[in-house]
């Protein structure tokens, strides 16, 4: 039996069996984790150095286990766990990228971690010629003439590009109140529209994939702010009518917005800014391999056109005429948008991606993502059709409708059995126009031999899928957590730790 905290107490094993034990369920009273030094400052009250007020005086229900123990719950826990450094991991749209560890050492570096943010300009000179140096290379490959690297992640870099449309808009006293979005942009899309104080209008997307001209030409007018938009879009295809499409919008004085999210596919081939483009924001987790989301933390520099320089958030790293690095807040910045001068570290990484590719190096980068989707995309032809057939860019979106149609499997049940297999899921349901979706993005790191062995699982699951699909239904089986009733745990939610209510 193992104690819990109130003296309770639970059968759970602590080692020896597939099932882990909370950490409460492996807490005994009086062990701990920890020690702290013991020192020759004298002890005071509590309550001379916080308010009674201010005080807890409930006792915290906190696991109390051994560091041996805890450090061995927390790896089990890891082992069981996919990670972009054990295999493939082709989430569509999201770009799991592989993490070079190179980037790591030099952002481990004394030099950029031991200094502190709010250092005075003239003690970290070093750190804002890396800054401005990021810029100057995100706005080259971008076709941009100024940007902002505050932004901590890429649905913060949206709503800095919305507040940036505003802020332009508003100081030409022209109010405006809709944006444009195509049916296929990502989720996030429309929330920063409404953050941004903006209404939302919906562009359908033709037979083709592709934005429906027609359609966005109908809904543009005087009212417009601006357009969200992609390139190539969130269906892996390129908008063959991009020109026209910032034709259209530039004619009724409203911008264009890119959504970075597919740059890596475009990498030194075209930039943004060349399209007609005005605002761009970055996932650096995405293009350049820094770590992501939940991993993160995240960056989301947002680039912009010299109209809108002025705008941006500050203050800036910039390079001053006697060669020296200052701070300077732009003209008519819309102020701070993260409480420092961005995720600094990640930043570091960014640009050692960058320098260690080159120009070059970026252009291989996304020929080689653009390569691979595409082998995949024919590969798997015959097994999950592609929903738009012909060339993608760096993702193909395929559909599980036929196997849906055939066999009552569905494209959740496909990515379910895939874990399976060895390899993390792909992108499901997303886009939403596409009928069973399952969106793969190989990425440019994945070997000709990792995308044989990927493909391989699929054609393996269509086959069992004509003769075994319940097999296929219920999956994992085999997997440390398996086949999950999502309905169920959505509709009696346990919100806490408690054994007794599990």
């Amino acid at each position: 039996m193992t104690a819990l905290p109130g003296g309770r107490a639970s059968s759970a094993p602590l080692l020896g069996d597939d099932i882990e034990p909370t950490i409460f369920e492996m807490s005994v009273e009086g062990r701990h984790s920890y020690q702290l030094r013991t020192t020759d400052v004298p002890k005071a009250p509590l309550e001379e150095l916080v308010p009674n007020e201010h005080l807890n005086h409930d006792v915290i229900a906190l696991a109390q286990v051994s560091e041996r123990d805890l450090v061995g719950h927390f790896t089990r826990l890891s082992h069981r766990q996919f990670a972009v450094d054990l295999g493939a991991y082709p989430l569509g749209s999201c770009t799991m990228k592989y993490n070079p560890k190179f980037c790591d050492a030099v952002a481990a570096d004394p030099g950029l971690n031991s200094v502190h943010p709010g250092a005075p300009a003239p003690l970290v000179q070093g750190w804002l010629e890396l800054l401005v140096d990021l810029e100057e290379k995100l706005c080259e490959i971008t076709g941009m003439q100024a940007a902002t690297l505050q932004p901590a992640a890429g649905a913060a870099g949206e709503l800095t590009g919305l507040l940036l449309m505003r802020a332009y808009h508003e100081a030409n006293n022209d109010p405006r109140r809709r944006v444009l979005i195509p049916d296929s942009a990502h989720g996030t899309n429309p929330a920063s529209v409404t953050l941004g104080g903006y209404e939302v209008t919906t562009i359908p997307s033709g037979a083709n994939g592709l934005v429906d001209l027609a359609a966005l030409k109908a809904a543009l007018g005087p009212d417009v702010a601006g357009i969200m938009l992609t390139n190539p879009n969130t269906v892996g295809l390129f908008e063959e009518e991009i020109e026209d499409i910032a034709s259209a919008v530039h004619d009724v004085g409203g911008l264009l917005y890119y959504d970075g999210a597919n740059l890596n596919a475009i990498l030194g081939v075209v930039r943004p800014g060349d399209m007609g483009f005005d605002i761009v924001h970055m996932n650096l987790h995405k293009t350049f391999a820094t770590p992501h989301g939940g991993g993160g933390p995240g960056a989301g520099p947002v680039a912009v056109s010299a109209r809108l320089a002025e705008f941006l958030p500050g203050p800036r790293a910039t390079r001053l005429s006697d060669g020296s690095y200052d701070w300077v807040t732009p003209a008519r910045s819309i102020g701070r948008v993260h409480g420092w001068h961005g995720n600094a570290m990640v930043l570091a990484r960014a640009l050692a991606y960058i320098d260690v590719h080159g120009g070059d190096g970026l252009t291989r980068i996304a020929q080689h993502a653009v390569l691979n989707a595409n082998w995949l995309r024919k590969r798997l032809s015959a097994t999950l059709p592609a929903a738009y057939d012909y060339p993608c860019m760096h993702e193909c979106v395929l559909t599980a409708s036929p196997i849906k149609a055939s066999y009552g499997v569905r494209a959740l049940d496909v990515a379910k059995r895939l874990l399976e297999e060895g390899f993390h899921a792909p992108t499901v349901y997303f886009p939403l126009i596409v009928d069973e979706a399952l969106m793969f993005e190989p990425t440019e790191t994945e070997s000709l031999q990792t995308l044989e062995a990927l493909a391989s699982a699929l054609e393996r699951i269509a086959l069992l899928c004509a003769n075994e699909p319940d097999v296929v239904r219920n999956a994992p089986q085999s997997t440390p957590v398996t086949r999950v009733d999502e309905a169920r745990a959505a509709r009696h939610l346990v919100t806490t730790e408690d054994a007794a209510g599990r």
